[in-house]
């Protein structure tokens, strides 16, 4: 089977620089690595091919013969001048190398990489457990005050039989046989030297001669923990608050990861929150509107607060209330409470109300009891008359 063009393999014009060529490797080898793709023969020869397509492009004299003589510059025996050294795969020569290429690439992979003499990353000698995420919903008032919460899950804990060792008593840590204390094992994958995580070990290096029993040497077991939680007062949607050390235990004695808790405000029957100020609608009667006077207010600490209505305050006016909007985080200083009011409209009126708003409507003519009103009916009564005089 004739190969494919190495330019057409990459994707890659002939006049492409050496970033270029090197760019669409690293695209192409990725997304065709035999890791990413087990058992996958198409996806191998295509790594392999556009492996090869890479050395000879990337060295000048290399892709100087394949733009001469093509595929042949690299047959032995071809009888092609100055291509005779040029036979053969390898992983060096010229600029190309695989392994920097390969590194970089596999940092990405999880597991992967270069490192020590015999290329094994050094393991650690413990691993650090998980963070944890938590979910909290509390109320506004709980918001506004800030309390002291207490909560419970499940998760992985230092074994209280071994103390998080993950052996017993008498037990004793000697190399891996697997890796030979490496933590990582490496295998063959094509022209390629690979190497992940040891699985006897989980890449401690290390493995223990008498397990704990209840924690199966792991140094840790699945159980309820149990905590209390301080929400500072001021908190919103989103508020995250981190809980040093009290997250997943790590393996055979390794550092506990952290504990996240987001919080979530639950909708509140009255307020509506816009950061540190709060806002709601009132109702006031037609009457209190016009006249005027004072209502009182719940507010979020729970005490009533007064309310002083302007007279003639319209539907929709805002009036606010100094300091009596939501707590800060970490400052004496509140929001502010906004109040909409809302005028309504009488209904279901008696006979001698009808009367009496009969009455009103005569006393209120000429005078400028509804400027708004008055004013707008004018602009529409000048407006038909500009049409009839048009």
């Amino acid at each position: 089977m004739s190969k494919k063009d190495f330019y057409q393999l990459l994707n890659i014009s002939k006049t492409a620089s050496k970033d270029e060529i090197k760019k669409a490797y690293r695209k192409n080898a990725m997304k065709y690595h035999p890791d990413r793709n087990p058992d996958d023969k198409v996806a191998e020869d295509k790594f392999r091919s556009m492996t090869e397509a890479y050395e000879v492009l990337s060295d000048e004299q290399k892709r100087a013969a394949y733009d001469q003589y093509g595929h042949a510059a690299f047959v032995q025996n071809s009888g092609m001048g100055g291509a005779g050294g040029f036979g053969g795969f390898h992983h060096g020569g010229g600029d190309f190398n695989a392994n920097d290429i390969f590194e970089e690439m596999l940092r990405g992979f999880g597991g992967f990489g270069g490192g020590g003499q015999n290329g094994f990353n050094s393991a650690p000698e413990k691993l650090r457990g998980s963070d944890i995420r938590y979910d909290l919903e509390i109320t506004l008032e709980q918001a506004f005050e800030g309390i002291s919460e207490k909560i419970k899950f499940v998760t992985n804990d230092s074994c209280s039989e071994c103390k998080g060792s993950g052996g017993s008593k008498n037990s004793k840590t000697v190399n891996c046989q697997t890796c030979k204390g490496h933590g990582a094992v490496h295998f063959q994958q094509g022209i390629f030297t690979m190497e992940r995580t040891c699985q006897t070990c989980d890449g401690l290096g290390k493995t223990i001669s008498d397990p704990c029993k209840p924690c199966h040497g792991q140094g840790r077991v699945r159980q309820q923990k149990n905590l209390e939680v301080k929400i500072p007062a001021g908190v919103d949607n989103g508020t995250r608050i981190r809980m040093t050390g009290e997250g997943e235990a790590g393996l055979r004695g390794g550092g506990k990861g952290d504990l996240y808790v987001y919080i979530t405000v639950k909708p509140h029957k009255f307020f509506k929150r816009a950061e540190k100020n709060l806002y709601c609608s009132v109702p006031i009667s037609m009457v209190t509107a016009a006249m005027g006077g004072s209502i009182d207010l719940p507010a979020i600490d729970s005490k009533a607060v007064a309310l002083t209505i302007p007279e003639g305050t319209q539907s929709g006016t805002q009036l606010r209330l100094r300091h009596k909007g939501m707590s800060v985080i970490k400052s004496v200083y509140r929001g502010d409470l906004i109040v909409e009011i809302k005028v309504e409209t009488p209904v279901h009126l008696n006979q001698k109300q009808k009367d009496l708003l009969t009455q009103f409507k005569d006393l209120e003519k000429g005078n400028s009891n509804s400027p708004q009103s008055s004013g707008f009916f004018t602009k529409v009564k000048n407006f038909f008359e500009d049409i009839k005089g048009a």
